[in-house]
């Protein structure tokens, strides 16, 4: 199994074996139950859907209760499917001893929302600068966004104000510093996308 759905718990730090401070996100990975095995005969392609977190019964459609129930297990609140090449069955559980022997992992989240900004925040805008191109006494300005007699129109793609945040995010290559399988708990190194107690996707 190429990874695991979990939730992210917070930061903390660690010593390391040299007595350096590291700072590392603590994620509940798993325990995740194979809730569906797509084939290639069936489905054109082969996969596995795993399942994490409680969900109540009356929040969930009968579709999907229909699903749970072949699996053998409760509902869950968050599904995703993972492509490979072993063999598991309905009902399966994997927990976070999947990672023992991974050395690196990339952790999928949505990044917090931070709202409408204007672009010094959103896009790194120098903000107090010249006072040309449209800027003039605006300190936090964009300046000019395009040419006023040809093509007379703004383009696709111009760097502005809007909603920030709220995205996928992918970290790639973060080092997986301890596994506790007593407490399903996967610390890496550094910082991932996503507010406490928010869902992640973990990948080796």
């Amino acid at each position: 199994m190429p990874g695991l759905l979990g939730r992210k718990i917070g930061m903390t730090s660690v010593f390391s074996a040299d007595g350096k401070n590291v700072p590392c996100t603590v994620i509940e990975a798993g325990p995740c139950v194979v809730t569906q095995v797509k084939t290639v005969e069936k489905d054109g392609y082969k996969a596995v859907q795993l399942a994490f977190g409680e969900k109540k019964e009356k929040n969930t459609t009968k579709a999907m209760m229909g699903v749970f129930k072949k699996a053998g297990t409760t509902p869950k609140a968050h599904l995703a499917e993972f492509k490979f090449d072993e063999d598991y069955n309905l009902g399966d559980t994997l927990t976070v001893e999947l990672f023992a022997d991974a050395e690196f992992v990339d952790v999928v989240g949505t990044s917090k929302g931070k709202g409408f900004q204007g672009v010094v925040k959103r896009h790194g805008f120098g903000g107090v600068g010249q006072s040309t191109h449209g800027q003039d006494d605006r300190l936090r300005k964009p300046g000019s966004i395009g040419a006023c007699s040809y093509p007379a129109k703004v383009f696709k793609g111009m760097r502005m104000g809007g909603h920030m945040g709220c995205d996928r995010v992918t970290t790639q290559n973060l080092k997986v510093l301890k596994v506790i399988p007593e407490h399903n708990l996967l610390l890496v190194k550094g910082s991932c996308a996503g507010c406490n107690g928010s869902t992640v996707l973990i990948e080796k």
